[in-house]
């Protein structure tokens, strides 16, 4: 696997360098930077930890970046950091309690699917500072573009790629450290594994901590790449449930399955938007249903894990 990320990191590398359509960049930055959030949310969920709401940690992210450059003058440099270790915090707030009073399976599926609800009615309620329902904009600085994170195509892409190389790495290391062993006992049994001293209320809060953070980073570099925010498309159910088609389309068991995933939701919802145009609103959001019900179905382990089996 990591020869092949390799090989992949050095021929995407060199895109931009070959002229490279801006369109074709744009989509390729969209799906790393997606890719990197489903990395994340696939951290936590191949452990059964099943999360609807990594759109609050997202929209937390972006919007503390976006403040903190519009209202105090903070460079999204040091923004981005302070808001994906505020994503953190609030994954830390929410996972304690749940883990400690035991809320598991679909119980915590709907307290974090609350979560991102009550996020995004708090970025709406803020609507003097963050535009409410009609979103925001970063202040641009067309004469300090590197201070503000506001680079070319080109730039973004070297950045996006870099982001989603760091995104496979924190999953190779948990992959290959002991709290993978440790979550995979608890997913199969938490009492046998808490039995055997494994501590089951800090293991998934670490796992949940960083798939928060991972998430947030790529959902928030994504925000100050398309420089707009708007609290459905980044803390609302929406980009909650793209984000888990994409890993489970993917496959969450493999390190690039929900890289795969992302490539494959950007491309289809590429060809609705052409294809339907304004014909059909909801076009996105009912294939993305119907397909998720057949990848659970007949794909369970998602593209990559088929073509694994498959060899």
């Amino acid at each position: 696997m990591i020869p092949a990320v390799v090989a992949i990191v050095a021929v995407l590398a060199v895109v931009p360098l070959l002229g490279t359509p801006d369109y074709f960049l744009h989509l390729g930055i969209t799906s790393m930077l997606m890719a990197v959030s489903g990395t994340g949310w696939a951290m936590m969920g191949r452990f059964g930890l099943v999360s609807l709401g990594h759109g609050a940690f997202i929209g937390t992210a972006a919007y503390v970046m976006a403040l903190l450059w519009n209202e105090a003058g903070l460079t999204p440099w040091l923004g981005l950091p302070i808001g994906v270790g505020a994503a953190m915090l609030l994954a830390a707030l929410l996972g304690y309690p749940c883990f400690r009073l035991r809320v598991v399976g679909h119980y915590f599926a709907l307290v974090t699917l609350a979560a991102g609800e009550i996020v995004r009615l708090l970025i709406v309620a803020l609507r003097e500072h963050t535009g409410g329902s009609l979103g925001m904009t970063p202040r641009l600085a067309p004469d300090a573009p590197f201070l503000a994170m506001q680079f070319s195509k080109t730039g973004f892409w070297w950045m996006a790629l870099l982001v989603w190389v760091f995104g496979l790495a924190v999953w190779w290391m948990l992959d290959r450290s002991m709290s993978s062993k440790a979550l995979a006992a608890i997913n199969e049994d938490q009492d046998a594994a808490a039995s055997i001293g494994i501590q089951v209320t800090s293991e998934k809060l670490r796992v949940t901590i960083i798939s928060a953070g991972i998430a947030a980073l790529g959902g928030a570099l994504g925000a100050q790449y398309r420089l707009y925010l708007n609290p459905e498309s980044l803390a609302g159910i929406g980009i909650s449930l793209q984000i888990v088609f994409g890993a489970i389309a993917g496959g969450m068991y493999s390190m690039l399955g929900p890289s795969v995933g992302a490539v494959f939701t950007i491309a289809l919802e590429e060809v609705l938007r052409v294809g339907f145009g304004t014909a059909f609103i909801g076009a996105a959001p009912f294939v993305y249903g119907v397909l998720l019900v057949l990848f659970i179905l007949f794909l369970p382990r998602g593209i990559v894990g088929f073509f694994a089996k498959r060899r």
